[in-house]
């Protein structure tokens, strides 16, 4: 996925404007865009919105939302969505490895009451949105095969210590979440995943969307979330690999393959070493992807 747009599970009018975007993914969304009474209907609209999408026929990912493990609700969302086969559950508020192996033994069980392939639903995780997480995001390592996005995120962070903005006055972010942001990519490294960019808050603001998504892509991230459906197309059209990227990627490739007994070969008077050809073969993988 290059896009995942967040779309509040108790709204039957946004939820149809999901499947008319190019997103890659939708997240359907029990946690903070529900109100607390609302959480009921969210649920039932959600698995009926996974119903009406069977798994055979669906053209994006379908993603959830749940509530926190830290509070009583997890269970009552699984519950309810898992018998529609959602492609992920996004878990919000990752503190320890504990809670991925948690929320994979409870997606095991369920699966099997539902009678959902075993290992069929996927887990991403926002994984910097306590003060806690920051000091255990090396625990995703080898926490659960389900495992295969990780997120960060900045306004629950703050709110978390204490920071009244998470920007400095030249609109770079300030240190804790310049470091969040980053132990995110190390985060996915080590554990083999892929790292997804966070929100952009000013819908309405195109060209700063845009050059956050570059930035994102030049730091390393290899998708974003967005949440409004008009930023799907900025967010795709960065994340995606452009032709020349992808000409130049199997240069690389080739160079490297055609010696396989050098370490460092010349192309178009660059010297380039191992680590360029193992990026050229990640952007060729991605590239596929996407076809």
């Amino acid at each position: 996925m290059r896009s995942m747009l967040f779309l509040p599970a108790d709204s039957e009018k946004k939820l149809a404007k999901g499947a008319g975007t190019n997103a890659d993914g939708l997240i359907l969304d029990l946690e903070d865009s529900i109100a607390l009474g609302r959480k009921p209907e969210g649920r039932r609209l959600a698995r009926q919105y996974l119903d009406q999408r069977p798994v055979a026929e669906r053209k994006q990912k379908l993603l959830v939302r749940v509530n926190p493990l830290d509070g009583d609700m997890t269970l009552d969302d699984l519950a309810a969505v898992v018998g529609g086969a959602p492609d992920y559950i996004l878990l919000p508020k990752y503190r320890t490895r504990e809670d991925v192996i948690r929320l994979d033994h409870y997606l095991s069980a369920l699966e099997v009451r539902e009678g959902v392939p075993a290992g069929f639903i996927k887990i991403l995780v926002i994984g910097t949105e306590t003060g806690q997480s920051l000091f255990n995001l090396g625990g995703l390592t080898d926490s659960s095969p389900r495992l295969e996005y990780v997120s960060w995120g900045e306004f629950d962070l703050s709110a978390d210590v204490g920071a009244e903005t998470h920007r400095l006055p030249d609109g770079q972010w300030d240190d804790l979440f310049r470091t969040a942001r980053g132990l995110c990519i190390a985060a996915a490294a080590s554990a083999g995943i892929q790292p997804c960019n966070t929100v952009f808050t000013d819908f309405k603001d195109e060209a700063g969307l845009k050059e956050a998504c570059e930035g994102a892509r030049r730091a390393g991230f290899t998708c974003m979330m967005a949440i409004h459906p008009n930023q799907v197309d900025t967010i795709n059209a960065a994340f995606s690999v452009t032709e020349e990227q992808l000409v130049w990627s199997q240069r690389v490739v080739e160079a490297f393959e055609s010696n396989p007994d050098v370490g460092v070969v010349g192309l178009d008077g660059i010297m380039l070493d191992k680590p360029h050809y193992v990026q050229a073969r990640r952007m060729i993988e991605r590239a596929s992807e996407y076809d």
